[in-house]
């Protein structure tokens, strides 16, 4: 097991390594850093200027090995805007996505798996063909086209809009932009809830279950449960993962002050260093979720123990 553990460890940090440098190049691929983060209509001798400044007159490898040095001692960078520091324009935002991320997962867990479960559980009845319908929907539907329909009948057919800090404070105003988040994790969720249930309640070992006598319900919540769960573990872990760069959209369109928010803005404005730090914290959540997602195989799966 301690085997499994490190072996998966490194795997991540390697991962983490590799999207750092993938950073590095794209955003020099990108167009000269200097000239980005020089004032603008300045002549060359000042984006010169700022080149030396940055260390960005030096060969490549010596500008890559600042690079990692400075994330390592925790040296983000600074807004070109505003002269704050890139973590802390990110952390002012963190917990309003972490806010509308989090419920979107709650919404599609809490709709999504009880209603693959029940699709499983009643295969080929009006119930099951509803629930994969509706898999089907939530998956093909774009969530910004929902989310503009959302606030139109809102708006237009209770007078009331959804999203922005004002809706960030009540319940309404934070349900819709969350189901609208959450909505293709619903499909996702239903989908995969009802083919895992199905083929966990085909194996020969809950066929050995029933014919032992042991009740339905023992055998559903003891037996077919535990093992159905493993690829919807997979799955909770890759969607809790990416609500930092799922909730982009999103936040646009609700006008939701968040971490999506600021990232297309920095975009837009060409703030480099908020971009940068921004990409490489998706990276690092994404990574860090696949590690403990492989960690829960340990308690989920025993057959990995054993191995």
């Amino acid at each position: 097991m301690t085997r499994f553990v490190l072996a998966k460890s490194l795997r991540a940090l390697v991962t983490m390594l590799i999207a750092v440098t993938l950073v590095f190049v794209f955003i020099r691929l990108s167009g000269d850093p200097a000239a980005a983060l020089a004032p603008p209509d300045v002549g060359q001798e000042v984006i010169d200027q700022v080149r030396e400044k940055l260390g960005l007159d030096r060969p490549l490898w010596q500008q890559y090995a600042h690079y990692v040095g400075s994330l390592a001692q925790g040296q983000f960078g600074y807004s070109i805007h505003t002269g704050r520091p890139a973590l802390e324009l990110f952390l002012d935002r963190l917990p309003m996505t972490l806010l509308l991320g989090g419920t979107a997962l709650a919404i599609a867990i809490l709709v999504g798996v009880p209603l693959g479960v029940l699709a499983a559980l009643t295969r080929g009845s009006a119930v099951d063909r509803f629930a994969m319908a509706f898999s089907v929907f939530a998956f093909a539907m774009p969530n910004f086209f929902f989310g503009i329909v959302v606030i139109l009948v809102g708006a237009l057919g209770f007078g009331l809009f959804f999203g922005g800090v004002a809706g960030s404070q009540s319940l309404v105003g934070l349900i819709a932009p969350a189901a609208t988040l959450g909505l293709a994790a619903m499909g996702a969720f239903a989908r995969f809830a009802r083919s895992s249930t199905l083929e966990t309640l085909n194996k020969p070992f809950m066929i050995a279950a029933e014919a032992r006598g042991v009740p339905w319900l023992r055998r559903l919540i003891h037996h077919a449960v535990p093992n159905a769960a493993i690829p919807l573990v997979t799955l909770i872990g890759l969607s809790l993962g990416g609500l930092i760069a799922g909730s982009v959209v999103t936040e646009q369109v609700f006008a939701w002050p968040g971490v999506g928010q600021l990232l297309v803005r920095s975009v837009e404005t060409r703030d480099i260093a908020v971009v940068q730090f921004i990409v490489l914290v998706v990276a690092f959540t994404m990574t860090l979720a696949n590690l403990v997602v492989d960690l829960l195989y340990l308690a989920i799966d025993p057959r990995i123990r054993v191995r």
